[in-house]
Parts: C-alpha cells; structure tokens; sequence
C-alpha cells in the first residue's frame, strides 16, 4: 500500500512539473514572438528627423500629410505619395489638383489655417522658410519639419530635402534614381552655358518695380548652378532683391534678360513685359538679339526646390539660351 501510495506521489509530482514548464515555455514564446513584433515596429515605424529648427519624430510613411512648400509638394506629387491638406490661396497652375476639395484648405502661405489643420489631426506638417516663424505654433498642432532651401548652396539644399523625404515615406530608391537624372540634364545645361561665352541677368518684376537677383540669390542658380555669368557680380543678396531701374539694365547691357512676373505667380496682372521693354531697355544687346526670355514663375517664385520644377527650371534656360 505504501509502495503504491509513493508511485502515486511521485506521478503527480512530475505532471504538476511538467505543466509548469509547458506554460513557461509558452510564456517564453509569446514574450519572444511579442518582442520581435515590438523590435519590428521599433525599427520601421519612426524616425527623428533634424532640421535647422530642432529634432522631430516622424511616424513613417505619415497619412495625414500637411505640406506648406510648393516645392516639397511638387516632389511628394512627383514621387507618388498623397498629402492631405495645402494651402489653396497661391497654388501653381501645374498643381492645380490640390486645390480640389478633396484637400483640406490650409489658408495662404502667410495665413495658416490653424483651426482647419488641427481639426486635421495631421501625422506629418511640412513647412519652409515662409512660415518659419509660425513654426511653434504648428509643432503645437502636429510633428513639423523645417525644410528650407539654402540659396547659396541650391543643389546640396535640395537634395537634402530629397533625401528627407525619401526617408520619410520609403522612396530611397527612387529619389536617387530623380536626383541621378536631375544632376544629368544640369550638367549638359551647365556645359552649354559656360560655352556660349555670354552673361545674364536675372530679373524680378512685380506692380511696377524692378529687383535684380545675382549668383547665391533666390534665382542664383542660373549662374551658380546653370553655368551662365553674371552680368554684374556685386548684386546685393537679399530676398526681395536689389531694386533697380530700366538705366541699370541699360548700363549693364546683359546678353540674355531672364524675367519673373510676380504677379502673375500670385494671382495679380501679368505687366511684365510692359514695365521690362522700355524703350530705353530696347536699346540692349538682349532686346536687340531676341533674348529677353520670361520665365514660368511657378517653378521660378512659388515652386523652386522640387523634383519638378528644378528639371522645368533647367528646361526654360535650356531653350532660352539656343
């Protein structure tokens, strides 16, 4: 009987064991298999993201996506990815889409929508040098990055942008492959324009007056980048330009006259040509030649910086310089 009642023992003793090691073993599992997924979501699901203004995490491949740069939306649009709400008050012809209602309207470039873009909920806001001094107010509402372009150094600024947003949204690839056939056909333009041994000058047209832009300005990359001189290398550096007159252009008597229309960029009246060709202005080598070429300012003023627009931009000089 004693014989027995120990085997008994012994057998309950072991199953009681056994149990408890199958549920450690399926504790362990669960715990490895809920790590791996934790580690998973650890490496792909954020990233922080530096920028003049500060760190910001950003959640990868965002949905809800505020963008306040023409440029950065030119190249979202360009590589594919979608975006929720723009500012709909100043947005160029050639992303006219945007402004249809299924965007959430932002306001302007100058007058964000706070409420509009709060009510949003957004992932990601995307802003630039416009709104940098909003740019508080708008990490209040949601993750903002700061992607500026440098004017001084143009390419290296742009593709930085590139590069940011590829790894935002996974597009590593074909950013590089973009930027590959950017660097291309600017190359090609760059060769052209250091081989036509003749100058520009790069103008600025809005309501009635005048402003010249010269190497490292807003429209420097004509020079800097394109290959094309400056007709006068001293042009202060200024983001509204130097303010000039029709005898300026006269006395600086540029081969080719590259023009902007403010206004017609912002919604005014189109007055270029009338305040450029003076009659004094007719006089120049530029005039005379055929070679006062007036350039699309939506890539130019509201656009610069975009996977689009800098291959449009090079397009325009390209022709221009035939």
């Amino acid at each position: 009987m004693k014989k027995k009642l120990s085997l008994f023992l012994i057998i309950a003793m072991l199953s009681i064991f056994a149990a408890a090691c199958g549920g450690a073993d399926d504790n362990s599992s669960e715990n490895q298999e809920g790590g791996a997924e934790g580690n998973g979501e650890a490496q792909t699901d954020e990233i922080t993201i530096s920028h003049e203004l500060g760190e910001t995490a950003v959640t990868k491949n965002p949905q809800k996506v505020v963008v306040f740069d023409f440029g950065i939306l030119d190249s979202l649009d360009k590589l594919g990815v979608e975006v929720a709400a723009v500012p709909q008050a100043t947005v160029p012809a050639y992303l006219e889409k945007y402004e249809g209602d299924e965007y959430v309207n932002a306001g302007s470039l100058k007058e964000p929508d706070f409420e509009a873009i709060a009510e949003l909920g957004p992932d990601l806001i995307i802003i630039s040098a416009r709104q940098m001094e909003l740019y508080e107010e708008f990490a209040e509402i949601g993750p903002t990055v700061y992607m500026p372009l440098d004017y001084e150094n143009y390419m290296e600024s742009f593709k930085g942008n590139m590069v940011t947003l590829a790894q935002i949204f996974d597009k590593e690839a074909e950013v590089e492959a973009k930027l590959a056939a950017v660097d291309e056909v600017i190359a090609g333009l760059k060769e052209k324009g250091e081989g036509i041994g003749k100058n520009a000058l790069v103008i600025l047209a809005n309501e009635g007056n005048l402003s010249a832009y010269g190497p490292g300005s807003r429209f420097g990359i004509i020079h800097d980048e394109f290959g094309i001189p400056a007709v006068d290398e001293s042009i202060e550096i200024s983001t509204h330009g130097q303010n000039i007159s029709p005898e300026y252009i006269v006395e600086m008597d540029p081969d080719y006259l590259f023009v902007i229309d403010r206004g017609a960029a912002v919604g005014g009246e189109s007055s270029a040509k009338s305040i450029v060709e003076t009659e004094l202005v007719k006089t120049t080598k530029a005039f005379q030649d055929d070679n006062i070429v007036y350039l699309n300012p939506d890539y130019w003023y509201l656009s610069g910086g975009g996977l689009i627009s800098v291959a449009e931009m090079v397009k325009e000089i390209e022709a221009g310089i035939q």
